[in-house]
């Protein structure tokens, strides 16, 4: 079982992995060795929440496709399990990150004296180009 949250758990075989070759420098080991590992999780197949997989297909998010399939590729490191580990943390985190709903913010009027200073601020200005003028401007 694989944790998301409290709550939200999904099962190890909804996540499929292919092992390829990192791309980049690195000589012979980079051509014999398929260190580089891509998670793939199909959202609308899954046991997610269907709040989580409507959230997940309406993120802007370059990871997930258009036929609504996550996919994550990590080669960052030479060692295929720490890719693997590295490619799991973020798909965790970024379902994760869908079920957190952001505190909805209370809009307030600014206070008189926040509005005195931003006027009086703007007079002073209007006051020093004023200054910079020429008379013939009038």
């Amino acid at each position: 079982m694989i944790k998301i949250t409290n709550r939200v758990l999904l099962q190890e075989n909804e996540i499929e992995w292919q092992f390829i070759r990192s791309s980049g420098a690195g000589g012979q080991h980079l051509n014999k060795v398929s260190t580089a590992a891509q998670l793939i999780f199909d959202i609308r197949k899954s046991s997610l929440p269907e709040l989580y997989q409507q959230r997940l297909l309406a993120k802007a998010d370059h990871r997930i496709t258009k036929s609504g399939k996550v996919i994550i590729k990590c080669q960052a490191s030479r060692s295929q399990d720490s890719n693997r580990q590295t490619a799991l943390a973020q798909f965790i985190e970024l379902v994760a990150s869908v079920g957190h709903t952001p505190k909805k913010r209370i809009a307030t009027k600014p206070t008189r004296g926040s509005q005195r200073r931003r006027v009086d601020a703007k007079k002073q200005k209007g006051a020093t180009k004023a200054l910079r003028r020429n008379k013939s401007d009038y």
